[in-house]
């Protein structure tokens, strides 16, 4: 009975595992960021360009974005 349980924990793991590495799948390393703010128009800094592939906002703007969205 043991064995059973545990094999169903395992899958049960192994499943949410599995959705959450899909929901936390970072942009393709081609996407292109903007070089400019979409929301302010402020220059976005390279190294912020390269570490978050597909930005399209400065930090600040997009730290009121995520505030927004709660």
């Amino acid at each position: 009975m043991a064995d059973l349980l545990d094999m169903a924990a395992e899958q049960e793991e192994n499943r949410l595992q599995g959705l959450l590495a899909t929901r936390q799948r970072p942009a393709p390393d081609y996407t292109i960021s903007e070089t400019h703010c979409v929301e302010c128009g402020a220059e976005i800094p390279a190294a912020r360009r390269i570490a978050v592939p597909g930005c399209e906002c400065c930090v600040f703007c997009q730290e009121l974005r995520e505030v927004r969205r709660g």
